[in-house]
C-alpha cells in the first residue's frame, strides 16, 4: 500500500513525533522514508535599512534544512530504508511539487497548534498540502509542551 512515504520537516521538536508515526509505518509495509526538508526562498526580514541580505538568508536556510533531514534520519528506526532531500522554495509548494514528481504514496506531517492571529499571518503549511495534494495525507498533531 504505501512503498514511499514523505515527510516533510522543518527541524522542530515535533518531527521526532512525527518521525515515530513515519517508522511504524515504514516497517508495517517495507516503505522507503523520504525525509524533505525545504530551504525557504521567501526573506521575509530584507529591506534596503535593516535585515537579513539574500545571500545570507539562503545559505542560512539551506544549513537549516541540512540539519532538519539529518536530525529527523536520526529519529527513524535503523532498519528504515531513507533517502534524503533538501530542495529549496515555498514549502508548501515544495513539498506538493516532490510528492508527485518522485510518486509519493502518502505524506504524513506534522500540525502545529497555531490558533487566532499567528495562524492568519503565518497559516499553515500542512493544511495547505491536505487541502492541494493529490495523494493522501496523514497529519499528526505536535502539542504545545
Amino acid at each position: 500500500m504505501y512503498d514511499h512515504i514523505l515527510l516533510p520537516t522543518d527541524g522542530s521538536e515535533g518531527a521526532a513525533a512525527v518521525a515515530d508515526h513515519v517508522g511504524a509505518l515504514a516497517d508495517r509495509f517495507d516503505a522507503t522514508v523520504h525525509v524533505l526538508a525545504v530551504a525557504d526562498t521567501r526573506n521575509r526580514f530584507e529591506s534596503p535599512s535593516s535585515g537579513i541580505a539574500p545571500d545570507v538568508w539562503e545559505e542560512s536556510e539551506n544549513e537549516r534544512a541540512e540539519a532538519a533531514v539529518e536530525e529527523t534520519v536520526a529519529t527513524l528506526p535503523d532498519s528504515a530504508a531513507v533517502e534524503r532531500a533538501v530542495e529549496s522554495g515555498v514549502p508548501h509548494e515544495v513539498i506538493l511539487d516532490y510528492a508527485e514528481a518522485s510518486g509519493m504514496d502518502v505524506i504524513v506531517m506534522g500540525t502545529h497548534g497555531r490558533t487566532g492571529l499567528d495562524h492568519y499571518l503565518i497559516g499553515s503549511v500542512a493544511e495547505r498540502v491536505v487541502r492541494r495534494s493529490s495523494v493522501p495525507v496523514l497529519t499528526v498533531r505536535i502539542g504545545e509542551e
